[in-house]
């Protein structure tokens, strides 16, 4: 109706049947007709459309006008309402067979993630292996999905990521039962690429796995650095490897395996070196002789705080597997007066929002015109991560308070733009650390292990010890997967010493 309103020739050009423009050559179409293009012209001015280009499209919207003018006595105001239409639908619009294509690999696409959704997620993650940062947004939609994704591990990742399996034992029904052998439960998961954890290389993580197979299962660092060749790995990749667990399999705290990497690299180059010279170890004769598991007598070294374990973490593969750095907040930033980030895009538009989180990153800056400071800070949540601007009048109020790694809560007026949400801070607060009775009290489980009966004294302890203190349910699988619940307010408890014991085996906290 409004092509029509606008004018009689744009309704015949577009096509009454559409009502719409449905491709491209109409725009081009509408050029000529309207406004005299020749068809070199017209398609000058599509692309002009396609790219942006303000200062070209300045200048095309001028000859437009002028020439809708001449040629068919159009109003200037019409004419400029036509060109702002044409412009509009510029933005998004394809010709027939391109449109036809996107339908088709839409329809393919959309049939493999709703009926092959780990092999489907598996693919699309490895086609960004090399970029972390679509790789975390990707992780996050497999989460949504229900899928978990396992850690790397040297001995059970691929090069790329890979469909995998977790096995679970089913708790008996009886307590008498528990030791009998129970029906695995089978789910859908994906094993982390190594070739997608940063700093390691393909060409090594190749070499790697061709050593895997030929070899076996590495046993330790030490058996790794001697088995693949120096040439192809460094020491900065087995770092890496060891930072983000893919030696978890050990047993071993990472920082005590990370300790021992320069002397276990120096053994590897010099077993190669020997070994190139035609020296032979006289247990490498034998095919049987034990591996070595440990550098004996090493120095033991304090492990990594769990923070900076989940640093690590989130720098190489671009999540946190162990953990989350807001876990102790999680009951604080679950309170309604906070927006989860994820859920911006959800809210009303110039609307005023709080969010809360920890800030990833904090760049202060000048502005060009009066040098008045400001900042530019990523916060990131539970759910996600938000660029967030911190003008200058809130700067000054908040600037103490910006320091990577702050928890705080940040209220500002939310802006919905084509590439995102953003918010404009006018507001910063801490978000003080809850007290131990405000921070859920923390029971793990070893899944593969657990059984009814232990849940069941458990539920005893809890209900003997009734408190204001909440308490999480943490399950742990073999791959070092974790799955959270809360439980319910009847199983408040208060954590006196007597229960503390009874408590032990699954007290982490």
């Amino acid at each position: 109706q409004k092509i029509k309103y606008l004018h009689p020739l744009l309704a015949e050009v577009c096509g009454e049947t559409y009502g719409i423009f449905v491709y491209q050559e109409q725009v081009m179409r509408a050029a000529q007709v309207l406004a005299g293009y020749t068809l070199g012209g017209a398609d000058l001015l599509r692309r002009a459309m396609g790219k942006k280009d303000k200062e070209k499209m300045a200048k095309e919207r001028e000859k437009f006008v002028e020439g809708a003018g001449k040629l068919h006595n159009i109003k200037p105001d019409t004419a400029n309402e036509i060109f702002d239409l044409l412009d509009k639908f510029a933005g998004y619009g394809f010709n027939r067979s391109h449109s036809a294509a996107y339908a088709w690999i839409s329809y393919q696409t959309a049939f493999l993630k709703a009926n092959y959704p780990v092999e489907f997620m598996a693919a699309v993650m490895s086609n960004e292996i090399s970029n972390t940062d679509k790789i975390s947004i990707f992780v996050s939609e497999c989460e949504r999905m229900g899928m978990k994704i396992l850690a790397p591990d040297i001995n059970l990742s691929g090069l790329k990521f890979e469909p995998a399996e977790i096995k679970t034992e089913t708790p008996s029904p009886e307590p008498a039962a528990a030791d009998a052998a129970a029906a695995p439960i089978v789910t859908g998961a994906i094993r982390y690429g190594l070739a997608a954890i940063k700093n390691v290389g393909e060409g090594a993580m190749v070499a790697a796995i061709e050593e895997r197979d030929r070899g076996g299962p590495f046993t330790s660092v030490q058996d790794f650095s001697a088995r693949v060749d120096s040439k192809k790995i460094n020491k900065k990749a087995v770092e890496c490897l060891v930072k983000c667990g893919a030696f978890d399999f050990i047993g071993i705290e990472r920082a005590q395996l990370f300790s021992e990497i320069d002397a276990a690299m120096a053994a590897a180059v010099s077993a190669h070196r020997d070994k190139a010279n035609g020296q032979v170890s006289l247990f490498d004769v034998f095919e049987s002789a034990p591996k070595k598991t440990a550098i004996s007598g090493a120095p033991k070294v304090t492990p990594w705080t769990h923070t900076e374990q989940l640093a690590y973490e989130k720098e190489l593969l671009g999540f946190y597997v162990t953990g989350h750095p807001l876990d102790e907040y999680r009951t604080e930033l679950a309170k309604t007066k906070y927006v989860p980030i994820a859920s911006l895009p959800e809210q009303e538009p110039k609307t005023t929002v709080t969010i809360g989180g920890a800030l990833v990153s904090v760049e202060k800056k000048f502005t060009k015109k009066d040098s008045k400071p400001f900042a530019v800070v990523v916060l990131e949540d539970l759910t996600g991560q938000l660029e967030i601007m911190i003008w200058s009048e809130a700067f000054n109020r908040a600037q103490a308070l910006l320091v990577q790694g702050h928890v705080v809560s940040i209220t500002g007026r939310l802006d919905l733009r084509e590439d995102g949400a953003r918010v404009s801070a006018h507001e910063v607060k801490i978000i003080k650390k809850p007290a131990a009775n405000d921070r859920p009290l923390v029971l793990t489980f070893a899944r593969a292990r657990i059984t009814e009966a232990d849940l069941v004294a458990v539920r005893d302890i809890l209900r003997r010890s009734p408190g204001p203190r909440r308490v999480e349910l943490c399950f742990v699988d073999e791959s070092g997967g974790r799955v959270r619940l809360l439980a319910g307010d009847e199983f408040r408890v208060t954590l006196t010493r007597e229960a503390e014991a009874k408590l032990a085996p699954w007290l982490i906290n």
